[in-house]
């Protein structure tokens, strides 16, 4: 049983507990996630929030799907499982360094007294 929900277009300023009062009043907030860039650390602008039923998801959804918060018209909907990527591989490409580790390719600078050869940009 899905009671998670996708909330976009959030304020960059809404917080967790922000974002949990919202929900609580169509029924309880299990779990309140706000997605963060890697490497600012700041919130992107979504979160995903999971109910305790079905029942209160959905009330949730047709009450504040569109409605203000924090100054933005929120997007919300039932979030989907997520999809399966496939596994990132590495080597290969270019050489952007001019160390050994990344493989073939065209090597922009550095290296050349490594015996790399290539063009420097």
């Amino acid at each position: 049983m899905n009671t998670k929900m996708y909330v976009g277009n959030l304020s960059f300023d809404a917080g967790f507990e922000d974002i949990k009062s919202l929900f609580e009043s169509h029924g309880g907030v299990e779990d309140v996630y706000i997605a963060k860039d890697r490497e600012s650390g700041r919130p992107r602008g979504f979160a995903f929030v999971t109910m305790d039923t079905k029942e209160s998801m959905e009330a949730a959804i047709n009450a504040l799907n569109g409605e203000e918060f924090m100054g933005r018209p929120i997007v919300i909907n039932e979030a989907r499982p997520r999809e399966e990527r496939p596994e990132r591989g590495g080597g290969g490409g270019r050489n952007f360094g001019g160390d050994r580790r990344g493989g073939g390719g065209r090597n922009f600078g550095g290296g050349r007294d490594r015996g790399q050869g290539g063009r420097d940009y």
